[in-house]
């Protein structure tokens, strides 16, 4: 019986493990459970793959692209000003700048030592500006570093710190170019003088690119061009380098021995109306940025205006002989040595009798010039001083150039008439100047002035007869003679065609006895002008004051160089102005006369 039980209940027992009864229900139902969750679980996961890889692709793109797809800027080179043989006076050098990113680089504090160092930073500075921008992503530490050294702080590795590739201006004849030039910033943006008056010819267009990263900044791989960089566009201008350093040269000189405050030189080619040179002193580095303020980089050639004293007889004589009521034989009676024009004597150093025009201007009488520009119509005079460029600016474009003052003939009295025609009560640049002397040395063709070179001669607008400006520049010879005020203007070889100009200088209340502006004008050679140039000494303070001691001298070293830098022909001997070359010739350039 006890086996049978047991053998009942092994059956039993084997019909619940090896199957010979149905699965128990709880079973089924728990395995039924498991699969419907694995399948909703894969079907889960279908569904966000394709939601993933269709519905929201492009947001995950989008986050993905902003943990490591950066657009970066590419810097486009500005374009290079050469003078006008090819000489390169302003060039873009690449240069590294030092950058990062302050919520990464506070992460590594311990680091900002070493940095501060290669960055020749003060450490405690460094930090103070990285913990006060921990909202920003970009900060830049350091701006146009030299390459090699850049490269020492990216050998650093600190976290956060990243290198631009930038340009920077240099300009490698310095404060001899410097205020014709001017300057840019540290984006290399012009903001003075001719960089600025082309920043739209010389700057590029930046370009863009799509680039991968790593997570060190690093770029790993190119993707794709957004936007081409376009460089830009090389200037050629009109300046003569050999003779800038030439005029540098000489009007450094002179102020230092006179003991000036300031002065300018400018440089003019009568026949195409190009700026040779224009420098002033004192002078400035571009290249040195802690020089550049506004009392030292702006330009006094073409924004400071002056009363010109008696640099301003010879246009007044253009007015009497263009009248028709005077000629070169005309006699103007100065006795007794003064006149008296309402309660204001106007005096001659000495009484010089009946002169000619001539010496009205060897001598530079007051008398005489006032005598002259009584006797003409108001009207008729302010219309030849206007159509020489007076009381306006001239063509050249130049940023901040000044118009100069030169009243409206309505508003002129007979006392306001008489100091006009010797150089008070009306106020020019020395760049206006120059070009009024270059008009009268162009046989009274206005052509336009140019700080960029010409190839051809340009069209001119005739403002003075042709017969008039050649009887000017004959008499003006007369002033460096002998006889007249201007004899050290003379130019060993040449004819030199000028004015002296002294002027006392205003101050409050009325004129200074003490301070003088001295100014000399002038054309050269007499008999076919082909330099016309202005010098301007402020306030000489060695002794000697008189223009045709202080500024006279720097005309002949200065043009008298010119002309032979430029193989102009001698004219010594040579008759009348107009029996020379060819008018409107100009002589052979320095490439021409190297190939002789």
């Amino acid at each position: 019986m006890m086996r049978d039980r047991r053998d009942r209940g092994g059956t039993r027992g084997g019909s619940r493990f090896g199957g010979g009864e149905s699965t128990p229900k709880s079973f089924r139902w728990r395995s039924r459970v498991v699969f419907a969750v694995l399948v909703l679980a894969a079907a889960g996961l279908l569904w966000r793959a394709v939601d993933l890889q269709l519905m929201d692709h492009a947001f995950l793109a989008g986050e993905g692209n902003a943990r490591f797809s950066r657009v970066t800027a590419i810097a486009a080179h500005r374009g290079t000003i050469t003078d006008r043989y090819g000489e390169p006076i302003a060039v873009s050098t690449p240069v590294d700048s030092v950058w990062a990113n302050p919520q990464e680089l506070a992460l590594a504090t311990d680091q900002l030592p070493r940095l501060a160092g290669a960055l020749k930073l003060d450490k405690n500075e460094l930090a103070r500006r990285v913990t006060s921008n921990l909202d920003r992503e970009f900060l830049y530490l350091r701006r146009h570093m030299q390459p090699e050294e850049a490269a020492k702080v990216k050998a650093l590795g600190v976290p956060g710190v990243y290198l631009v590739r930038e340009y920077r201006r240099y300009y490698p004849s310095g404060e001899v170019v410097g205020h014709l030039l001017g300057f840019t910033n540290i984006d290399d943006a012009g903001q003075e003088g001719i960089e600025l008056a082309f920043d739209h010819w010389l700057a590029g267009e930046d370009g863009a690119k799509r680039v991968i990263q790593d997570r060190y900044g690093r770029v790993v791989q190119d993707v794709e061009s957004i936007r081409p960089v376009h460089p830009g566009r090389d200037l050629v201008l009109s300046i003569d380098l050999r003779i800038q350093y030439l005029a540098y040269r000489e009007l450094k000189a002179a102020i230092r021995e006179q003991r000036a405050k300031s002065g300018s030189v400018i440089v003019l080619d009568v026949t195409t109306g190009e700026v040779l040179a224009m420098v002033n002193q004192p002078a400035y580095n571009p290249n040195d940025r802690d020089q550049i303020n506004a009392r030292t980089y702006r330009n006094r050639a073409a924004t400071d205006i002056l009363e010109p004293g008696s640099s301003i007889k010879p246009f007044v004589v253009a007015a009497a002989l263009a009248s028709g009521k005077y000629d070169e034989r005309s006699i103007v009676d100065t006795s007794p040595g003064f006149i008296r024009v309402g309660a204001k004597p106007i005096e001659d150093k000495h009484n010089l009798g009946r002169i000619d025009l001539a010496t009205v201007l060897a001598k530079s009488s007051n008398v005489g010039m006032t005598h002259i520009a009584l006797s003409l119509d108001p009207e008729q005079m302010w219309t030849t001083l206007t159509r020489l460029g007076f009381g306006q600016v001239t063509t050249s474009g130049y940023p901040g150039e000044s118009a100069g003052l030169l009243p409206h003939w309505s508003h002129w009295r007979p006392i306001g008439i008489a100091t006009m025609s010797y150089g008070y009560g009306l106020s020019v640049t020395p760049l206006q100047l120059a070009h009024a002397y270059a008009t009268i040395g162009a046989g009274g063709n206005s052509r336009p002035v140019s700080f960029l070179r010409v190839d051809a001669i340009p069209p001119a607008d005739r403002v003075l007869d042709e017969r008039v400006s050649r009887e000017l520049v004959h008499m003006l010879e007369s002033v460096v003679s002998p006889e007249g005020t201007g004899l050290r203007a003379a130019i060993p070889g040449y004819r030199v065609a000028g004015k002296t100009g002294t002027a006392w200088k205003a101050n409050a209340g009325g004129y200074s006895t003490d301070r003088y502006m001295a100014v000399f004008g002038g054309v050269a050679p007499a008999t076919q002008p082909r330099l016309a140039a202005v010098v301007i000494i402020d306030e000489p303070g060695a002794g000697r004051y008189y223009a045709g001691d202080v500024a006279a001298p720097v005309f002949s070293r200065v043009v008298g160089g010119a002309l032979r830098l430029m193989a102009v022909a001698p004219d010594a001997g040579i008759g009348k102005p107009g029996e020379g070359a060819d008018p409107g010739v100009p002589s052979p350039s320095r490439r021409q006369v190297a190939l002789r």
